[in-house]
């Protein structure tokens, strides 16, 4: 079960997938938003607020890598999880060193993938916490 509600966006350009595991996230309580590609994650990123995005890193035009390059420059507090069938050690490591929240490889377990969903999600509220509190002791 989700720990709170929050906006999920889902991206990959396997449009099955991408429905499958949406309704699976509606179910357990998530809003879930989906893009096919990098742009519209972009597009949908600027006009709503979003706590976690699932991304797939091989998309076509723009890829994963990109686009959480792109994400984390315009919303550094968004947590990325980033999921590939195409698994490589070095795009693990780039992913990471990019600001992503962690990996998984597809078909990745949805237990698994709903805990890291709700560490990510608590990451992020802590985040806000600490910007708030910061800001509430400002003189």
């Amino acid at each position: 079960m989700a720990a709170a509600p929050s906006n999920v966006l889902l991206v990959d350009d396997e449009e099955d997938f991408v429905e499958m595991l949406s309704l699976r996230l509606q179910e357990i309580g998530e809003t879930v938003l989906a893009a096919s590609s990098g742009k519209q994650c972009l597009e949908i990123l600027a006009a709503t607020e979003v706590d976690v995005i699932i991304l797939d890193v091989k998309m076509p035009g723009m890829d994963g890598i990109e686009t959480l390059e792109k994400i984390k420059q315009a919303h550094p507090l968004v947590e990325v999880i980033m999921l590939t069938g195409h698994g490589t050690i070095e795009s693990a490591i780039q992913g990471m060193k990019l600001g992503a929240y962690d990996l998984l490889l597809k078909p990745a377990d949805f237990g698994e993938l709903v805990e890291k969903l709700n560490r990510a999600r608590q990451r992020k509220q802590e985040q806000m916490e600490r910007i708030r509190d910061a800001e509430a002791s400002k003189p």
